[in-house]
């Protein structure tokens, strides 16, 4: 592996040479078999050029002797070969797989089915342009370009530092007094997990209350049972809250053997406004907490809105999320090996390698000759295509009537309420759907975009995320363009990796740490937590320096609704605007999540 962005040996040598010759001819016989067909008879008539130039000069006599003989022979060849090479490119733009698109297609989709070398189907929607993509990927290698994406595009991100951890009066009364013990049982996997404890620990300090470490509750997505313990360090956490939120491990046992339900002290979603205000906290669980002495917070999730809300319960929230949680050692050793591995190298980064992985990296530096290169540069992709997002949408991905009968038939068994909801709703086509930005990105189309943004095709990608649907058939746009994609599985042994089996919200903790110390970022799904914890904690620790790729799916849709006809250079300019666009430094917004966005003045500090 070597360095990114390096060159990959002297362009001037020989050997240099035949490697970008044998590159471009096989990207453009895999992309166009017609353009490779001339690739090869243009590479042929060079070679054998070369070949005539090597006679020797007693040979011109004789040899004009013999064309004065067979001149009339040559003139037919020539008009032949001169015939048959305007054939074969008649031939080509008649069956241009731009030409092929052409025909109309619901939503100006083109849906392809080509075989690959191991005999499966690939499936793409828009291949005129990841033909033009291979074609400027190419060009881009040969120029030895580099991505202008590979840093943040505006300067005043750097301006924002972490100060949520700063030391905050705090009456020693507050922490005295005690209204009860709040309970909370959250569910999801971990990213909604990590939310509910921090809104947990922020709810506390509301109430006034003493907060039981949470329990995590087990779900039939996930089949994962671990808890806190399992993830977090339990006595840093506590440690590191205990001046202004007063934490224990457990109930007092007098408290353990209470029925809560029968005394009206669990509270679940129906019981709390989602998001719910600090005002419906106050008068809705306080008197029950001052009364019965405990609550339980049952499935507890996002059930604490973002304003209004006093600004001391952001800067707790802000504190819990990116100081008070470190993950346990069993977990920041092997996500230090699977960075180093990914980087080919030892040492940290950033600060972002240290605040996720302690003195697993901080150790770094046993590796001598890392004095002599620097961290090879990755990009982290977390592709949200898992069938239960794809079938959920309700989107065309171009699969066909297979791929409609085998989505309907898992909503059928997975989403009866869907179900439900559908027979009583109007249908909404999957034009609109797709137009209104609300069908997740397919591996193809996150290839076009990072194509379009200058990532040379020897990017090393990190793949974050579960099974794709549709597998290799759908990953092949990717990996043809981007060969180099890597996931945990690639860099991680069956031992290694072991201690993490059935235990998938475990694993999700490694690809969290791999997006995190990503050189970049890149999402495909805003809505998706670990895409809004991620994002969050580049801003938070970054410096400015962590750049995080969000498309607007609406707007990438309008875009790619023109792949028949659009240039290439007018894809480019279009798609780079709007990444551009989204990394504007801006304030976090009202009622924006400050987990996704802490860049506001409760949760860091702006130094000028």
């Amino acid at each position: 592996m070597g360095k990114q962005g390096s060159k990959q040996g002297d362009v001037s040598s020989p050997f240099a040479s035949f490697q970008y010759q044998f590159r471009y001819q096989k990207m453009v016989q895999g992309s166009d078999p017609i353009m490779g067909r001339k690739f090869e008879l243009l590479h042929g008539l060079r070679s054998n050029s070369m070949k005539f130039g090597s006679f020797t000069g007693g040979y011109v006599g004789k040899r004009h002797t013999w064309i004065r003989k067979h001149f009339s022979s040559i003139v037919f060849t020539v008009a032949l070969m001169g015939f048959l090479f305007l054939l074969d490119s008649l031939m080509g733009s008649i069956f241009e797989p731009s030409v092929l698109e052409s025909s109309p297609t619901p939503a100006n989709l083109s849906s392809e089915t080509l075989g690959d070398e191991g005999g499966k189907n690939v499936v793409q929607m828009y291949g005129r342009l990841t033909s033009m993509a291979s074609g400027a990927l190419v060009e881009r290698e040969l120029k030895q370009d580099e991505s202008k994406f590979w840093e943040e595009s505006y300067r005043q991100a750097s301006v924002w530092s972490p100060c949520a951890d700063r030391k905050e009066s705090i009456s020693a009364g507050k922490l005295q007094s005690n209204t009860g013990y709040i309970l909370v049982s959250a569910n999801g996997g971990l990213n909604q997990q990590r939310v509910a404890v921090c809104n947990a620990v922020a709810v506390a300090s509301l109430l006034n209350a003493t907060l039981v470490i949470p329990r995590f509750l087990y779900s039939n997505v996930w089949k994962d049972p671990s808890q806190f313990a399992d993830f977090y360090q339990e006595e840093y956490f506590m440690k590191t809250l205990k001046d202004e939120v007063n934490i224990v491990k457990d109930l007092p046992p007098h408290l353990k053997s209470l029925d809560f339900k029968e005394m009206g002290s669990l509270i679940t979603d129906s019981d709390l406004s989602k998001e719910a205000t600090s005002d419906e906290y106050i008068e809705k669980i306080l008197p029950l907490l001052s009364k019965n002495g405990v609550v339980h917070f049952l499935g507890y999730g996002n059930r604490l809105g973002f304003d209004p809300l006093p600004s001391e319960l952001q800067r707790l929230r802000c504190k819990c999320n990116y100081h008070a949680l470190k993950f346990v050692p069993k977990i920041q050793e092997i996500g230090s090996l699977l960075i180093r591995r990914i980087r080919n190298y030892d040492g940290p980064r950033n600060k972002l390698d240290k605040r996720l992985l302690g003195s697993f990296i901080t150790g770094g530096g046993s590796n001598g000759n890392d004095m002599d290169r620097s961290p090879l540069k990755y990009l982290a992709l977390h592709l949200r295509f898992e069938v239960d997002m794809v079938a959920y949408s309700l989107c065309n991905f171009g699969g066909g009537q297979v791929e409609k009968a085998e989505l309907q038939a898992y909503r059928e068994d997975h989403f009866p309420l869907l179900m439900q909801r559908l027979k009583k709703s109007r249908p909404v086509s999957a034009e609109e759907l797709r137009s209104s930005g609300r069908c997740p990105l397919t591996p193809e189309e996150a290839a076009l975009v990072l194509a379009a943004l200058g990532f040379t095709s020897d990017t090393y990608i990190y793949l974050a995320g579960s099974q794709i649907y549709g597998g290799e058939s759908r990953m092949s746009p990717l990996t043809n363009l981007y060969p180099r994609l890597i996931t945990k599985e690639d860099l991680l042994s069956p031992s290694e990796l072991a201690p993490f089996k059935n235990f998938s919200s475990q694993l999700a903790a490694l690809d969290f740490i791999a997006c995190a110390t990503a050189d970049v970022f890149a999402i495909t799904d805003s809505g998706s937590q670990l895409s809004s914890l991620v994002s969050g904690f580049r801003t938070y620790y970054g410096g400015g320096h962590s750049p995080t790729l969000r498309p607007s799916k609406k707007r990438l849709a309008e875009i790619l609704s023109m792949n028949q006809t659009i240039k290439w250079t007018d894809f480019e300019a279009r798609v780079t605007k709007m990444i551009t666009e989204s990394q504007t430094v801006r304030l976090r917004g009202w009622g924006r999540s400050i987990y996704r966005q802490p860049r506001c003045p409760e949760c860091m500090c702006k130094f000028q």
